[in-house]
Formats: structure tokens, C-alpha cells, sequence
């Protein structure tokens, strides 16, 4: 026999003798055959699993996001390496209508003193603390003490106000508030020292806080803290509403309170399951990552619904209910499997997208597909033979209310088939528009929970003094001074003005800043001497070979303005000959980098479209069948980004991921309207017209009833106090609730309109669930063709 007779044998076994679960079908095969050990393996993996709960954490530093994305990440963390940055600053804004009375003026100084020496302080930066020089090569506080009149405090804020370029940035111009500022041990902020300090910094600040002073707090430590709280509270929120909203439907559904808890125990499990491993790969969540546990949870509510239908079907038709669940297993299997891999093809698809956090995310999602799935094959049905045992019997017929969507389809479908279609295809190719046209859009504040009282500090210390959202530019030096010689300081003193220019007057501090010193007689040596080293090295580095112009910003910004203003500088500083100058900060990182993710996310969503249509098709061996399943989940994809472009919203981080998942989602249930439909024609002999409303009638209720649940177990999230969760949530749904419009109402018009077009499809073969099997094994029944594909042939 040649090579090419044994190729060709080989790939006829491939393709007719398999199922379109790509024989991911057999986990649950396996479960059937040896329960006890799978049962064991599932304890003991569900124990491994409870051990790392305990650990959970949200880690809600923006940088996780971004690390390893790309020029930008790296040039942030250069800048950050050389000169440390003002971004994990917490800023104190105290403020008092009578700061200019030398009672309250000392108070204010007691505590800038107890500031800097908290154990969490590496130094400050105050009205206070900054000295100046005094003439005779030593320093002198800036704000001397022992005043004993209102008149000689006024004049002296309003001398260091007017003339000193740090204090410009740190008294307001109506002398009622100043600045503080706190710079933390970076080494002991890390994990949860963050909070500990946040926590030592309010017991310090709490001791002067009364009638006459207010002091908050504002900085990127206080946003990630709001930010951590929130994402924990949500996860919390996110857990309790889909489990009780899921079981609730559940319960309409099914009618019965124990078919219910069957349904809800799945979902819980594979919840604990991939919170679990996602622990121990990664160590804790991020406020993308947590999402996960969510969707899990209501995914495989949905798959458990399924399920759960199928078998009591069985068990109703007049099957043993032993045999039902085996029966089940090999019927849901194969279109789980799929259904499965479409999830998991999206998810995957946003890891080739840069970003530690993108990649973070795709990779536990990608677990969490992969568990409840495995959950569904192993647990379940020993969950339902226990069931048994025990003595569990069938509920009554689940709720009509199910079903009320599906004649008004099958009439839509038989009577309107062929115009529909023509405007759902015309639909879809138009929505294709927007989807080129949209562009990426970033806010700020979409990152920062929308009730932020650290928010609120942050624009009232922008309206005052200026900004607490710096903006950085890393000037390369000729010399080698550590003091700067006169070419390099003219250099600076050209950037500063550059920058000044866009920002405005004031706004920038740099060692061009000092040279209201320097004109009045003192070198550079004895102003930077008189800083300090800390500060010292926020204008210059210790071999003179790098300057760092520092420009404060408002905290909520445009980002379109951003970019513009960053090219125009950038531009400027060309023009006039400063090369090799490099503009940074956490603002300018996250604006760029979220562009850069952005478009790399729409074209993984076009990627997972692709792919996913494409599995679809191998899976059934027909292009037809994958063409009948793109209009209606393009159309609620192109829809809804549609309505992002023509409502101005454009692409954001969530916006693009929670479409990519949606989409993959939103697929399962096609894959089940079509598999039960290529069932009914080849297995049962129906005709076209038949089967596809045999198809409506038998498994409408249940893609009604899992839409439900999908949708009403994701809407809690629309209510996050994070605005990006909450974005996330609004299109995750409104996608899903197009999609069952696809499902129910264009998808049968299509296949209804086609009828020739579509009519091979009633001879295609799939293989056996299992060609191994013994005649007296229960799980070696013989479920050919769309029979082992099938996971829903239910009424609902």
C-alpha cells in the first residue's frame, strides 16, 4: 500500500470519524467509565483550589496594564529609573481661611515635620521643608519661623508665591491652601505596604484636621487604593448577584428548587476552580482579571441550564435517569467542546496584543473557558447521579414564558425569510463603516472609580496651583558638570520654555527655575546644594549627564489634547536644535500605550472573528455552515460598535475586549442552533423548512433562557464604581441581547432564504462520539452525525 493510499485513509478517519468537539468530548466519556477516580481527582483539585482562595488580591497599579507594551512602557520606566518620578507621590492639599495667621501658619509646619518623618517617607517637599540659599554658602528656610503677625506671614507666602519656582506650585494664589508633598519608600509601599501607608499617612494628618484646617489626600497611591476597594467590592457584588440571579432564573426556568441548586453548583465550582489557578499563576487579580471570575460564573450557568435541560428531556421521554445523564454527556459534549474552543480562540486572541495586563487577562480567561468546561464533564454528571441516589425527581416542564419569542420567529423566518436576510447581509456590510472608522479614545479618568474623593482633591489642587498629573522631559546633557555648565543650562532653559509655552506660565520646574537665585549672585553648587540630594536629583543627575524638565498638568485632561501637545513640543524641540530630549510620565504612557493596545485589540477581535468562523466550518466540514453563522454574530458586534462611533464614545481598553469576549460567547449558541439543525435533517430526515422550525421549537427556549442568564449575571457590572468595568459590562450585554436576535431571528430567516444554497448540508457526516466503547458500555452508544454534536436537542 503506497504512502499516499495510507494519507488518504488516515485523513477519511479524521474527518467522518470524529466529532465536532475535536474529541475534547472524551473528558466526559471519561467521567462515565471511571467516576470514582475522576470523582477523586475533582476533590482534589477543588481542595488545591480552596487553599489559594485565601490569597486573593487586586492589584490596582495602572503600570501591570501597561508593562512590557511597548516605546513607551520602556521609556516611562528609563525616566523612572534615572530621576524617580513624582508619580507615586501622595499629595496633601490643606487647606484653612485663615493660613495666614501665624498660630495656624505653625500648625501647617508641625505638620509637613510630621510628615517627613513618617516611617513610610523617604523625604518631602513643602513650603516647609524647602530652604533657600542665605548668602554666606549655607541654606535658610524657605518660610522662616517665628512670625507673630498676620502681616509678615502674607508677605512672606506671597514672596515665595510669586517669585520661587517650586513654591508657585505649592501655595494658592489667595494664600488659603498649601501643597504638600509626600515621596514614599518605594520598597516598602510594594504589595500591600501601600495601604499600611496610606493608613499611617491619615492617623498623621487626622491629629490636625479640626474647624480651621482641612487636609485631604490626593496622589496615585490614593486612586490605586480606590481603585483596589472598588474592584473588591465589585468582585463581591459581581459573585452574589450572578449566583442568586442565576439560580433565581434557574428556578423560573425549571420550576423546581432542587433542579435549581443542580443547575447553580457547576457555576460555583468552576468560579472557585479558576479563582484558584488564576492565584497561583499570577499571585493576585488585576481590576481586568477579576472580571474573569464573572463571566466564568455566568458562562457556565448557561452550560449548566443546557445541560440540565437535555437530561431531564431524557428523563421525561421515558429514559432511566441514569442513562439520561450518560446520554447527555455524549450529546452536550461535542457542542460544549466547540463551543468551548470559540470562547477560548477570543480569549487567546487578545495575547497577541502587548501589555503584561492584556496578556494576563487573555491568559486567565483562557483558564477559566477551559475549567468550566471540565467542570461541565466531570462534576456534573456525578453531581447528577448523586442526585439519583439520593432520591431527586423530575420537576414539571420548565416555563412557557421561555418560549413566547419563537413562533413570532418561525413566522418571521417562513413568511419574510428572504427580505430579512437581503437586510440583515446589507445591515452587516454597512456596519463594516464605522468598525474601519472608529479610532481609540482614552480618559483618565475611566481608570479611577467614578466616586473618588482622591479625584476630587486632584482638580481642586489643579485649579489652585497647578496639577498634580506631571508631565516629564528627559534632557540628554554635553558636559559632564554635575553642576551644569552654561551650554547645558541654556539647553534646559530652552526646553523649560518650550514646555512653559503649552502648559502655562509657571507650570514647570526645572534647573532653568533657579535662575531667580542665580541672577541675584549665588552659583548653581549652592542652590542645589541647598535642596538637598532628593531634590537635587528631580532636576539634574549626579554625573550632570542627563536634566529633567518637569511640566504639572491637570489630572482630567483630553487625550487627543495630550498627544497633540507632546508632537508639538516634540517638534518645537527639534526645530531648535535639542536632540535626543525624550517626553514621558504615567499620563503620557497610558495615553499612547491605550492607542497602541487599542488598535491591536480591534485587530484580535478581527482575528477571533475570523478564526472562530473558520473553526465552525472545519468543525461541520462545510464553508455553507460557516457562512450561515457570520451575519448574525457580525451583526451584533458591528452594531455595537456603531454605536460607539456615531455616539463619539470611540475604542476603549474594555470597550474592544468586551466585544472580542462577547463575540466568542455570543457563537455558542449558534453552534447549538446549527448543529440540532444539521441533526434534524440527516439523523431524523426532515426537510429544510421542517428542521429548521423543529430546530426553533426544541432548543428557542433554552438559547432564550441562557441569554437571560448571560446577560441579567453580566448587568451588575454595568453598576461598578469603576467606569471601565462598567463599560465593560454595557457592551458585553447589549451584545449578547443582539446576538439572540441574530440567533432566533436571522439566523432562521437565513437558512430559511437559502434553501438551496443550504440543502447539502442534510448530507454531511460527522463521526461517533466514541468508536471504542463495548455495546454493553453505556457511554459506547453509538451517537453519529449531528447526534454527537448535538448538546441541546431540549425543549426548553
Amino acid at each position: 500500500m503506497s504512502f499516499g493510499s495510507v494519507f488518504k485513509r488516515l485523513w477519511a478517519h479524521f474527518v467522518y470519524d470524529r466529532s465536532i468537539g475535536f474529541g475534547l468530548e472524551h473528558i466526559g466519556l471519561t467521567t462515565l467509565r471511571y467516576p470514582r477516580a475522576v470523582a477523586l481527582a475533582v476533590l482534589a483539585f477543588s481542595i488545591f483550589c480552596f487553599t489559594q482562595i485565601p490569597k486573593a488580591n487586586v492589584d490596582g497599579d495602572l503600570l501591570r496594564v501597561y508593562a512590557d507594551s511597548g516605546h513607551y512602557y520602556d521609556a516611562y520606566e528609563q525616566l523612572a529609573d534615572t530621576f524617580g518620578t513624582f508619580e507615586n507621590d501622595i499629595y496633601v492639599l490643606v487647606s484653612s481661611p485663615r493660613l495666614t495667621e501665624p498660630e495656624t501658619l505653625e500648625r501647617v509646619r508641625e505638620l509637613a515635620f510630621d510628615l517627613e518623618l513618617n516611617d513610610y517617607a523617604v523625604g518631602t517637599m513643602s513650603p516647609f521643608t524647602l530652604r533657600k540659599p542665605s548668602g554666606n554658602g549655607g541654606s535658610v528656610p524657605a518660610v522662616p519661623e517665628g512670625f507673630d503677625n498676620f502681616a509678615d506671614v502674607a508677605r512672606a507666602l506671597t514672596d515665595l508665591q510669586q517669585n520661587d519656582p517650586m513654591m508657585r506650585n505649592l501655595i494658592t494664589p489667595d494664600l488659603t491652601g498649601v501643597v504638600l508633598i509626600m515621596f514614599p519608600n518605594q520598597e516598602m509601599t510594594r504589595g500591600e505596604g501601600s495601604k499600611a501607608m496610606i493608613a499611617s499617612v491619615r492617623e498623621t494628618i487626622a491629629y490636625y484636621a479640626d474647624d480651621n484646617i482641612s487636609v485631604e489626600l490626593t496622589g496615585p497611591p490614593l486612586w490605586t487604593s480606590e481603585m483596589v476597594n472598588a474592584a473588591l467590592d465589585d468582585q463581591v457584588k459581581f459573585t452574589l448577584w450572578g449566583l442568586a440571579l442565576g439560580s433565581i432564573i434557574a428556578l423560573l426556568a425549571l420550576r423546581s428548587l432542587s433542579g435549581a441548586l443542580l443547575v447553580a453548583a457547576t457555576p460555583v465550582l468552576a468560579v472557585i476552580w479558576s479563582m484558584g489557578l488564576i492565584l497561583f499563576f499570577f499571585g493576585s487579580f488585576s481590576f481586568l482579571t477579576i472580571i474573569v471570575t464573572t463571566l466564568v460564573l455566568v458562562i457556565s450557568f448557561a452550560e449548566s441550564m443546557f445541560f440540565v435541560f437535555n437530561w431531564l428531556a431524557y428523563w421525561r421521554d421515558g429514559m432511566e435517569p441514569n442513562k439520561a445523564v450518560d446520554a447527555t454527556v455524549k450529546l452536550v459534549g461535542p457542542a460544549a467542546a466547540l463551543t468551548m474552543l470559540t470562547t477560548f480562540v477570543s480569549f487567546a486572541s487578545l495575547a497577541l496584543t502587548p501589555g503584561q495586563g492584556i496578556r494576563e487577562f487573555a491568559i486567565a480567561g483562557a483558564i477559566g473557558t477551559f475549567l468550566l468546561f471540565v467542570c461541565l464533564m466531570t462534576f456534573l454528571p456525578l453531581l447528577l447521579k448523586l442526585a439519583i441516589r439520593i432520591g431527586f425527581k423530575p420537576p414539571k416542564r420548565s416555563s412557557l414564558v421561555l418560549t413566547a419569542p419563537l413562533p413570532l420567529a418561525w413566522f418571521i423566518a417562513s413568511r419574510f425569510g428572504r427580505q430579512v436576510s437581503v437586510l440583515a447581509i446589507v445591515v452587516t456590510l454597512l456596519l463594516l463603516i464605522p468598525y474601519g472608522l472608529i479610532k481609540p479614545h482614552f480618559a483618565f479618568e475611566d481608570f479611577v472609580a467614578s466616586d473618588s474623593s482622591a479625584l476630587s482633591t486632584s482638580a481642586e489642587i489643579d485649579e489652585g496651583v497647578g496639577g498634580v498629573a506631571p508631565l516629564y522631559i528627559r534632557v540628554p546633557l554635553a558636559g559632564t558638570d554635575p553642576n551644569v555648565d552654561d551650554v547645558d543650562f541654556e539647553k534646559i532653559r530652552t526646553v523649560h520654555r518650550i514646555l512653559e509655552s503649552h502648559i502655562g506660565q509657571n507650570k514647570v520646574i526645572s534647573a532653568a527655575s533657579i535662575v531667580d537665585y542665580t541672577d541675584s549672585g549665588f552659583s548653581r553648587k549652592e542652590v542645589f546644594d541647598s535642596v538637598g540630594p532628593f531634590m537635587r536629583k528631580r532636576f539634574v543627575t549626579d554625573d550632570g549627564g542627563q536634566a529633567l524638565v518637569t511640566g504639572f498638568m491637570p489630572t482630567i485632561i483630553d487625550s487627543d489634547y495630550l498627544k497633540q501637545l507632546v508632537l508639538d513640543v516634540t517638534a518645537e524641540m527639534q526645530a531648535a536644535g535639542i536632540e535626543g530630549a525624550e517626553i514621558g510620565g504615567l499620563r503620557v504612557l497610558i495615553t499612547f500605550a491605550t492607542d497602541q493596545i487599542v488598535t491591536g485589540l480591534q485587530l484580535d477581535l478581527t482575528l477571533s472573528v475570523l478564526v472562530n468562523l473558520a473553526l465552525i466550518g472545519f468543525a461541520f466540514q462545510s464553508f455553507r455552515v460557516a457562512l450561515a453563522s457570520a451575519i448574525p454574530n457580525l451583526f451584533p458586534v458591528l452594531g455595537t460598535e456603531a454605536w460607539l462611533y456615531f455616539s463619539g464614545q470611540g475604542l476603549q481598553l474594555t470597550t474592544v475586549i468586551a466585544l472580542t469576549i462577547a463575540f466568542g460567547i455570543a457563537v455558542d449558541d449558534t453552534v447549538h442552533f446549527l448543529s440540532h439543525y444539521l441533526h434534524s435533517r440527516r439523523e431524523e430526515g426532515r426537510p429544510h423548512l421542517e428542521a429548521i422550525k423543529h430546530t426553533l421549537d426544541r432548543i428557542g427556549g433554552a438559547i432564550v433562557a441562557t441569554t437571560i442568564i448571560l446577560c441579567a449575571g453580566v448587568v451588575i457590572v454595568v453598576f461598578s464604581d469603576l467606569p471601565q468595568v462598567a463599560l465593560f459590562g454595557t457592551l458585553f450585554v447589549s451584545t449578547l441581547a443582539f446576538a439572540v436576535i441574530g440567533d432566533l431571528f436571522i439566523l432562521p430567516a437565513l437558512l430559511a432564504a437559502g434553501g438551496k444554497f443550504f440543502h447539502p448540508l442534510g448530507r454531511i457526516r460527522v463521526g461517533t462520539a466514541d468508536h471504542d466503547a463495548t455495546p454493553d458500555d453505556p457511554t459506547g452508544d453509538t451517537i453519529t452525525g449531528e447526534g454527537g454534536t448535538e448538546g441541546h436537542s431540549t425543549p426548553a
